[in-house]
Parts: structure tokens; sequence; C-alpha cells
């Protein structure tokens, strides 16, 4: 199985067309028909559904897309790291990014470290710890940004500066904005919008035996699509301070839990992982700033 070859069937998927997909391959229409019969002979598997005008992808082009998508994707970053490998500008980074505004951290060290190598690229995933973990295992990203503890048998890690703190998202005028923090018994019975990884974890153990009087009307990977649910007042969110906007314009506030509930922040990176010469770069750099940092 060819690397071109799954190039061409992803083209292929994509476009439902096999016309429009050789004209952007740059390949003509006969060539691109036999390679795609040939894959399939190759799996002995029917990838496409052909139409009259258009094609489709059967169960198992489905399940070869998926795979596909991540073996060109590693392909592609292989090529870029051995052409980066005597670059001494810069090269390519990934991550895989939670939601927090220690994310900033980051982006400091990233700028730094752009100024000395300004040909440096970096590319953003951002997902829960099970979407940037899975693509961490598969070899996809350098490094991820997670707000669970990590597993150390897998992961090496690197603790944040700070911590992140947990409270509720509500308009002003609701009731519960007049109070300096929000408990449990105010949390009972409201429609809560928080993420599932959160709800699962953190809030799970901090509401302790009275979790199942917490009602979780729906869960949002993405703190700022929560926020305008609460906006047109389908319920309140329960996240991260620092991530939704509440200056006085946007009609909302946030009021701390009590107790307090704290999330540290991790950088992980897998336990025997190769870096190129850029990543052990930032690494380093970022080992040594941190360290400064929880000295102030």
């Amino acid at each position: 199985m060819e690397i071109r070859t799954l190039r061409y069937f992803l083209a292929a998927a994509r476009e439902e067309n096999m016309t429009r997909a050789a004209e952007i391959l740059h390949v003509t229409q006969p060539t691109l028909s036999k390679a795609l019969k040939s894959l399939e002979d190759e799996l002995g598997k029917k990838l496409f559904t052909r139409h009259s005008f258009s094609i489709s992808l059967t169960e198992e082009g489905i399940l070869l897309r998926e795979r596909a998508e991540d073996l060109i994707s590693m392909a592609d970053r292989i090529e870029k790291e051995f052409l980066s490998l005597d670059d001494i500008t810069g090269g390519e980074l990934y991550f895989g990014l939670a939601e927090s505004f220690q994310i900033r951290y980051l982006a400091r060290e990233l700028c730094i470290l752009k100024e000395q190598y300004p040909g440096l690229n970096y590319h953003i995933t951002s997902g829960d710890t099970e979407q940037v973990t899975e693509k961490l295992d598969k070899g996809l990203l350098d490094f991820a940004v997670i707000c669970d503890t990590p597993d150390t048998k897998k992961y090496e890690s690197l603790l944040f500066p700070e911590t992140d703190i947990w409270g509720l998202i509500m308009p002003k005028d609701s009731p519960l904005a007049g109070k300096k923090s929000i408990r449990i018994d105010d949390l009972a019975g409201l429609p809560i919008f928080t993420s599932e990884q959160g709800w699962n974890g953190d809030i799970r153990s901090w509401a302790g035996e009275r979790f199942s009087e917490l009602h979780l009307e729906g869960s949002f990977r993405l703190s700022y699509n929560a926020s305008m649910f609460v906006r047109e007042g389908l319920g309140f969110q329960l996240t991260f301070r620092n991530l939704v906007d509440v200056s006085p314009q946007s009609g909302l506030v946030f009021r701390p839990l009590y107790p307090e509930l704290e999330s540290k922040l991790y950088l992980i990176w897998n336990r025997y992982q190769t870096f190129t010469p850029i990543a052990e770069r930032l690494l380093k750099q970022i080992k040594e700033s941190f360290r400064k940092d929880r000295e102030i």
C-alpha cells in the first residue's frame, strides 16, 4: 500500500467525484480509477459505491479514511522533520492543547523561540485529554497540554506554574450573582453546562456524595460555546476562571466554587519519544522558564 495511493483515495473520498478528484491530483481519470481499483483488490474490500455522477464511501471505505488520514499526517510530519534536521533557523512543532488561561505561558515560550528561529512553524490542535492524548500516542504530536494527572507509565510531564480555578458562569442579573462564591446547595437542581471530562472528574470529586443532586443540562468541549447558551438563559456553566468573557459588557459574571476547586495543568510528551532538534530546544527552554516562574 503506497502513500501516493492513499492520497488518491482521500482526494476521491473528499470530492465524492472521480473527475474533480483527478483534476485536483493532476492525473487522468483512468489513472485514478486504476489506482483505486488496485487498492480495493489489495485490501479485498469494496471502498466506494459508484453512482451515476458521484461516488460514496462504503463502511470499509469510512474505516480506511480514518486510518489513511493518520498515516498521511504521519508521513507528512516525517518528511518535514527530516527536512528540518539541517535547518538551523526553525522546524515543525505539533501541539494538542486543553483550554486554560495558562496556555499563555506556552505562547510566551513559542514567541521567544520564534525570535531565535524565524523558520519555526507550529501546529495547534485543541481538545480534551482523550482527544489530544490519542494523537500524542499515535505520534502525531510533539507535546500535549492536559488538565488530568498524567499516566506516568506512558508520559513525561511538566507542571505549569499556576492552577486553574473552577467557578460558575451566570447572567449578571441572576440571584446567584450576588454571592461571593458558589456552594453545592446553590447548584442543586440547576441546569448546568460543562465538559464531560470536568463533570465526571473534578466536579464529581468536589460534589462528593451530593453529586447526584447536580443536573448536567448539556456537555461542551469549548467554553465559549457553552457561554452562549448561558447568555441566552438556558442554564449555568461550570468552567475555569479566565476562559469566558465576563466583562461588564458581556452580561455574564464568574463566581468561584466553595470549597475552592483547583485543577493543575500539565505539559506532557511520550516517555520514549525521540525529539526533533527544535522540540528539544523548546522543552529545555520551557523547563528553565517554568522553574523561574515558580520561584517568583
